[in-house]
């Protein structure tokens, strides 16, 4: 009959029960595992423990601890129990003193504020705190910190700057002992703010109304209710964004008064005179650390590089308030501007269409009614005719509109009615180079690495390359960089846009990230990338004259897919040269150690991406206990609209995603199309050359009509998707404002 030796039972705890004969002793199934048991374990120092890894179901820790039986059995044998339980005693008190006494020895030699060595990214620090001080004064100046946040103490500032954007506010005066080392704080003269109750008046009750020109968002109450890092919900924020902004068309559900969700304001008045008290900060307290006079403590400069020369900017403009700005925006225009790579699809084809669905361009007016008081957006879209790393030839802007007008996802945008909101740029490497002063006389020392994205540089292969001059749109001449010649038209050096995930244009992607902060730089205005679509009003993000980007997700870092710099700012000077010190590294996530390690943060504002890119947190398994609507688990969602949700997009409509953010960032896809049945633009008989070619290239078995004719197959529901996706939605609403079937989103009429 079998024992429990060899079929031992369980224990409670549903661990097997030892095996143990009558007399107690242990037993051992064969004479190597009695081996291994007498002198393996007894003779080994250290025992191994084994430990489970939370989330990590295949694999265990491994530790090797002391073996404290061991020990104890060793120092009993030889020294006896008495005097061998004492020296152990004595040693684990021994043990516990000396940790005792170093923790001891730190604490008092060395200072609270030590920094231990530990794993950080390389400084990238080029500028002095003089000049980082310089930078401060000059930009509050100029109206573009329109902020009650408090200036970094590491700046060092030891007198508030007037700041004109900002009203006058009371502050107690603190004593001398409780103050901080340095000023943190602005002194704000500007106008009186009042914020606005924006609805619907009847019997206009149907569509939301225009921003009131002039208006600014006051991004101090936006970070109070959408910042991430302070647990801010999307959701949450979606709804103060779209109940502040008027956007509910005044069907909200009684909620009660909501003073505290107004975000939109005017400024009304002159400017005033402050009654903030003036700190007296002593400049050597201000600088001092550990009783050592350092101008610089606190600020880390690159290795291996020299401090940039003192940089000396010229008198900041005057501040103007919004709604008094010239009629024409000359000083400060409405741009936004938009890269592009290769030949036009339907991407850039549906950002266009979004811009003149949503801003307020006037369209709906006739151009002896337009209002000469109201600055209208423009969209400048910037087009790199070849690879990356190539240059235009001398007949570029011409080939360039050539294939525009052939092109029936571009050839619209060419139609007189859009000449005012709309122009097409030629982009050139190196004039929009040689446009920056920052970087004119030093930037070909690194063509070479002129592709550089998060410290990775992108080698250009020379034998592909030849040096080459081209025309710009002025016809002067300017100097190419290179000019590839030969080789795959596929290869990453002569690769134009993205096809699909295997055949991504790096290239165009590295230099998309260099050239918004050379446009905005140079001209001023707002950058989108171009899987952007635009989805209310920027007015009042116009308004706010400061610079800006927006949150990395769940990371402390910028994403510029939407970037805004005032033109020929200290901020972007500042970029400029500390990027040319770090070869010309334009990617996001070095651009938030630029602002980092200068204290500069504030001054390119992280607004959270609850405005820009709604569904991103929920596409990294945050907030999907609160979802906003849409809910996307994925960015592919938005092109394929999972089943069980797929009634909303036809349900709900443009009304129903996102409500009150300002913009949707799809996250690439460029290679899907937004209406895979209906893959042509459909805006009507005023363009119906267009869809005849890119319904003939979308079906190359169906014969195109002839050109006399506008005369299509007749399409047939039966034909269409049953379910439709949100990018079909919003596609075909955008489309059938142009056609003249519906007014855009604030009731206005197209008039041709």
């Amino acid at each position: 009959m079998a024992t429990s030796i060899y079929f031992p039972q369980q224990r409670g705890n549903g661990y097997a029960e030892k095996a143990r004969p009558a007399n107690g002793l242990p037993t051992h199934s064969s004479a190597v595992r009695e081996k291994w048991q007498r002198h393996y374990h007894s003779s080994s120092w250290l025992i191994p423990i084994s430990l489970p890894i939370p989330g990590v179901r295949t694999r265990r820790l491994r530790l090797m601890l002391p073996n404290l039986p061991k020990l104890h059995h060793s120092t009993i044998t030889r020294f006896g129990r008495r005097r061998g339980r004492m020296l152990l005693a004595t040693g684990f008190m021994a043990i516990v003193l000396t940790v005792v006494m170093m923790f001891s020895l730190r604490d008092r030699f060395v200072p609270e504020d030590r920094s231990w060595p530990a794993y950080s990214e390389p400084p990238t620090l080029v500028y002095r705190r003089e000049d980082l001080q310089r930078i401060w004064e000059w930009e509050v100046a100029a109206g573009h910190y329109p902020s009650g946040q408090k200036i970094p103490e590491t700046v060092g500032l030891t007198t508030p700057p007037i700041n004109p954007a900002l009203p006058p506010r009371k502050s107690s005066t603190i004593p001398t002992r409780f103050r901080p080392p340095s000023v943190t704080n602005t002194l704000g003269i500007g106008a009186k703010r009042v914020y606005l109750d924006i609805q619907s008046k009847p019997p206009n009750v149907a569509y939301p109304p225009r921003p009131l020109p002039g208006s600014v968002a006051d991004m101090d109450v936006v970070m109070e209710h959408c910042d991430f890092s302070q647990n801010k919900y999307v959701r949450d924020c979606l709804e103060v964004l779209r109940l502040g902004g008027g956007l509910d068309n005044g069907a909200r559900v009684r909620r009660g008064k909501m003073d505290e969700w107004k975000y939109i304001y005017v400024e009304d008045g002159e400017l005033q005179n402050s009654t903030q008290t003036v700190p007296q900060v002593n400049p050597a307290l201000a600088l001092k650390s550990q009783g050592i006079a350092d101008p610089n403590a606190g600020f880390v400069k690159k290795r291996n590089a020299d401090w940039e020369p003192h940089v000396y900017f010229p008198q900041p403009p005057k501040y103007v308030a919004h709604h008094d700005r010239p009629v024409a925006c000359e000083e400060s225009p409405h741009l936004f501007h938009m890269f592009w790579t290769g030949p036009f699809t339907d991407k850039p084809y549906l950002a266009l269409l979004s811009f003149l669905y949503t801003q307020n361009l006037g369209l709906h007016l006739d151009a002896e009614h337009d209002d000469p008081t109201i600055c209208r957006p423009k969209f400048w879209l910037w087009i790199n005719p070849g690879p990356a790393a190539s240059v235009p030839n001398p007949t570029a802007m011409r080939d360039m509109f050539e294939q525009l007008k052939s092109n029936p996802w571009a050839s619209p945008f060419l139609h007189p009615r859009f000449k005012d909101v709309i122009q097409f740029k030629l982009w050139n490497t190196t004039e929009q180079l040689d446009g920056i002063p920052e970087l004119k006389d030093e930037w070909r020392d690194l063509r070479d690495t002129l592709f550089n994205s998060g410290g990775v540089v992108e080698k250009i292969p020379q034998q592909q390359a030849e040096p080459s001059t081209t025309t710009t749109g002025d016809g002067s001449a300017a100097e190419g960089a290179t000019k590839t010649s030969g080789g795959d038209e596929d290869d990453k050096v002569n690769r134009v846009g993205s096809k699909s995930p295997s055949s991504y244009d790096r290239l165009s992607v590295i230099l998309s990230d260099m050239a918004r902060f050379v446009l905005c730089h140079r001209f001023g205005g707002i950058y989108l990338d171009a899987d952007t679509i635009l989805l209310r009003d920027w007015e009042e993000l116009w308004g706010w004259k400061g610079a800006f980007a927006y949150r990395w997700s769940r990371l402390e870092r910028y994403n510029t897919a939407v970037l805004k710099l005032n033109k020929g700012s200290a901020i972007g000077t500042f970029l400029f040269r500390t990027a040319l010190k770090n070869g010309l590294d334009f990617h996001p996530m070095t651009v938030s150690r630029y602002t980092k390690d200068a204290a500069l943060e504030p001054l390119l504002l992280r607004l959270p991406d609850a405005l820009f890119d709604s569904a991103w947190l929920n596409t990294e398994d945050f907030q999907r206990e609160r979802p906003p609507q849409p809910y996307f688990t994925e960015f592919g969602d938005f092109f394929f609209t999972p089943r069980e949700k797929s009634a909303a997009p036809h349900a709900l409509g443009f009304n129903g995603f996102f409500r009150g953010a300002y913009s949707y960032h799809f996250h690439n896809f460029w290679w899907q199309p937004f209406d895979a049945t209906r893959n042509w633009p459909d805006l009507g008989p005023r363009f119906v050359n267009g869809e005849r070619i890119a319904r003939s290239q979308a079906d190359a078995n169906q014969a195109a009509p002839t050109e006399r004719t506008t005369e299509f197959p007749e399409d047939l529901v039966a034909d269409d998707k049953r379910d439709l996706d949100w990018s079909t939605v919003l596609k075909r609403t955008f489309e059938a404002y142009v056609r003249g079937e519906v007014p855009n989103m604030y009731g206005e009429w197209l008039k041709w």
